[in-house]
């Protein structure tokens, strides 16, 4: 599946005007990066789609059409924006515990540990009753069955995956729930009346597709995060909502932070409930990360933001879907890879190159774990997730209505597997900062002088950038900026 071919079937499932896509440029193709994967097609679709709807909101605010286009090289740049940030000269720094990763179990299987916050790797420690030492943390697993340490740490609220092949994701109670989803959901969850972007002090109308819009941004990590940036460099006011009691991790509030104001809320306290209330009932999207349920057991479901707020925009990301067994399982990017068959594939894959024509049948099919050169479906699914935020806005635009998207990064990575496969991707040779020099940008922040990837998208009247640099979690005040 090309690029093209890949981002027209996703703008016509968003019901998206066909006609635009005669406006859209894209360059390059699979592969850009040693996988066997169509990662570059990933890239360029998500980011070109979120451009192109950037663009639609434009029009539909001026009449004024404009080209968008995309090259599968930048798209991949931005894909791998956390490897490729640097502040004050220096790398960021290292994002994974060295706990963090695979390890072989007893029975010849293998299971992937998430412990890059302290809470999981106490937990995991717990379950595992060894040392904090990625040598006894090995030995430990050795001692246990892969299925049944990958229920263990699931029942104990802990971040792992046991690496399943396709097959038996396939079979999978979970994959099968994901199979019933579509890749995305823009639905309509109450009435409201038509409305656009509230007009701005000072500037043109319409200066910037989202100018005038409002959005929470109540996520971490990667994939919501790139939601909220990629709304913000469209020209929306972002104000990021975290705990100051939560967990994160700090290249990639450096990377994500980027045209976003940040605040703190402690919602376990029913007053700052109050002020988040207050908050939603002047914004205009609201997107959250949190597992399904989470938000709504505090009030803050979908159908009660529409009451606060109608005409609002919701955006919920989940790891594995809001359907299945599954649906309250706590997981990152890496660990939908190894559970769906993904790292499977790229390990057999990566085994059968470097054993070439001695690959005898008894042989294990891999004796090193190799998962996707980028967190694909991580940043995949935040560009979705723009992209759906937007598609909802146009349609609260022409038709009024409040709005539900939704989306997963098992949805993601299953969409990923559907593109088919490349012989020998994981041949091609590896990227370097140095080779996507101009893909990137600098901006001076309170961290210092960070140097990160710029907007891959490229829009010919409006063209997406950062006005705001990334600021610590808690430097601004829970407000709107009048």
């Amino acid at each position: 599946m090309t690029p093209r071919h890949a981002l027209e079937h996703l703008w016509m499932l968003a019901g998206c005007d066909a006609a635009a896509l005669d406006r859209l440029d894209i360059e390059g193709d699979d592969p850009g990066l040693p996988s066997v994967f169509r990662v570059g097609a990933l890239a360029a679709v998500s980011i070109g789609a979120a451009g192109l709807a950037a663009a639609q909101l434009h029009e539909l605010r001026t009449g004024r059409a404009q080209r968008v286009a995309i090259d599968v090289r930048r798209a991949l740049a931005a894909f791998r924006s956390e490897r490729y940030l640097n502040v004050d000269g220096k790398p960021a720094a290292e994002l994974r515990h060295p706990v963090t990763g695979h390890f072989p179990t007893g029975d010849g299987r293998w299971i992937q540990l998430h412990a890059n916050f302290p809470h999981h790797l106490a937990g995991i420690l717990r379950v595992l009753q060894c040392a904090d030492d990625r040598d006894a943390v090995a030995r430990a697993i050795l001692g246990w069955e892969g299925a049944a340490l990958d229920d263990a740490l699931a029942r104990a609220g802990l971040c792992a995956a046991l690496v399943r092949t396709p097959r038996e994701w396939a079979a999978h109670e979970q994959a099968k729930a994901v199979a019933s989803l579509p890749l995305f959901e823009i639905e309509r969850i109450g009435d409201a009346s038509a409305e656009g972007p509230r007009a701005v002090s000072g500037t043109e109308a319409g200066a910037r597709p989202l100018e005038g819009v409002r959005v929470l941004d109540l996520t971490r990590i990667i994939a919501g995060p790139v939601a909220g940036r990629t709304l913000g460099q469209h020209g929306a006011d972002v104000l990021l909502i975290n705990g100051a009691h939560l967990p994160n991790i700090a290249p990639l509030v450096i990377d994500n932070g980027r045209s976003k104001r940040s605040a703190t809320l402690d919602l376990r306290d029913e007053a700052a409930c109050d002020q988040l209330r207050a908050l939603v009932r002047d914004a205009d999207v609201f997107v959250q990360g949190y597992r399904p349920g989470a938000l709504a057991a505090r009030g803050f479901a979908p159908e009660a933001l529409a009451q606060i707020r109608p005409g609002i925009v919701c955006v919920s990301i989940s790891a594995y879907g809001h359907r299945g067994p599954w649906r309250e399982r706590r997981g990152f990017d890496s660990l939908v890879q190894s559970a769906s068959g993904i790292v499977w594939t790229e390990s057999v894959a990566a085994a059968k190159s470097g054993r070439g024509a001695s690959n005898e049948a008894d042989a294990p099919p891999f004796a090193a774990v190799r998962p996707l050169p980028c967190q694909a479906l991580d940043h995949a699914t935040g560009y979705l997730a723009a992209f759906g935020a937007m598609v909802a806005l146009a349609r609260r635009m022409r038709e009024g209505g409040s709005w539900h998207v939704r989306l997963s990064l098992a949805q993601t990575g299953r969409w990923l597997q559907t593109m088919g496969t490349l012989e020998d991707g994981q041949r091609t040779p590896e990227v370097t900062a140095a080779d996507i020099a101009d893909c990137l940008e600098e901006i001076d922040s309170p961290f210092g002088r960070v140097r990160a990837v710029a907007p891959a998208e490229r829009l010919e009247l409006t063209p997406a950038f950062h006005a705001r640099p990334p600021v610590p979690i808690g430097t601004d005040a829970p407000v709107w900026i009048a």
